[in-house]
């Protein structure tokens, strides 16, 4: 066990975005045990957006200019530098504020996004990282993830593969001894019976059969927008969400709904690997950098969710 094993690692993400500025306010407005936590980030940066007090500071290098809403290599470098930190020192949860992969791709770190690094620094023995969004019982697992609409590409052995690990997370750390899914057809109208496109029958179906003879609870692939009405209607009112977990085939399909229902309350959490990780479901914000004008709702309650 090393001194880190049990603290929450916090990083305050783009040098030049709303990371630092979000990680101050959050840590301010929760007040947690200083023992607890440790922040791996740049002392000159976190004094630029605010200052911290009484917490660990994990200095990582950064002797250039601190310039909000520019997007640059230097602090893109900073951003990478910082997740390889916190793989190295392997915490019992890593908090991420936002980067910007445009920044990470001109250092020449050319990753995704932060799910894709923290895969590459953390998995061993076949592990993948899976993205998974949050806000109280509301949750949306992304069967892809930063990639253009014209490269997803669904197959059966993904399917299988990646609600087996969503299985393992639910009965695992969530207790849930058989948790129920419900699956967005990649088509609209999931397909209408090979009308509007044939991978519901071929390649969806199939997967879904091979799943339930493993005793997992999942629907046949549904129409997205009908399949998430009753989720949305129930978190606004409080109400138990109908399915443990949404499945969506790419980013948007899952993203639009719970942002448009939890907003600031939406939490991203990387799961698969050793170490869960959460982030804020926003990004860096670089139009409202360094005005002090950015909530940090949702870093609070990615803080929350790892300490809670």
């Amino acid at each position: 066990m090393n001194k880190y094993s049990e603290k929450l690692a916090i990083l305050t993400g783009d040098p030049n975005g709303i990371g630092a500025e979000i990680t101050i306010k959050a840590l301010n407005m929760l007040s947690l045990p200083s023992k607890d936590i440790v922040v791996i980030s740049n002392s000159k940066i976190l004094n630029t957006y605010g200052g911290l007090n009484n917490y660990e500071i994990i200095e990582i290098d950064y002797p250039h200019k601190i310039e909000p809403g520019v997007v640059s290599a230097n602090a893109g470098d900073f951003s990478f530098r910082a997740l390889q930190k916190a793989c190295e020192i392997k915490p019992k949860f890593i908090v991420t504020a936002p980067t910007s992969k445009e920044a990470m791709h001109l250092a020449g770190h050319y990753f995704n996004g932060q799910t894709e690094v923290l895969e590459h620094f953390l998995s061993h023995d076949g592990q993948k990282a899976e993205m998974l969004f949050t806000s109280r019982d509301f949750r949306v697992l992304l069967l892809t993830r930063h990639c253009a609409l014209q490269s997803v590409n669904i197959t059966k052995e993904m399917i299988i593969e990646k609600i087996e690990r969503l299985r393992w997370y639910f009965q695992n750390k969530l207790l849930i001894k058989r948790p129920s899914f419900g699956l967005c057809g990649l088509n609209p109208h999931a397909g209408e019976n090979g009308v509007i496109g044939t991978d519901e029958e071929e390649i969806m179906i199939p997967a879904v059969e091979a799943l339930r003879k493993r005793g997992i609870n999942i629907t046949n692939p549904l129409p997205a927008d009908a399949l998430f009405i009753k989720g949305v209607r129930n978190y606004l009112n409080n109400e138990k969400s109908p399915y443990d977990c949404y499945i969506a085939c790419y980013h948007d399909q899952g993203l639009i709904p719970i942002k448009a229902a939890a907003s600031e309350k939406t939490v991203n959490m990387t799961i698969g690997l050793d170490i869960i990780r959460t982030s804020p479901s926003h990004g860096t914000a670089f139009d409202i950098a360094g005005k002090n004008m950015a909530n940090p709702e949702s870093m609070i309650e990615a803080i929350k969710t790892c300490l809670y």
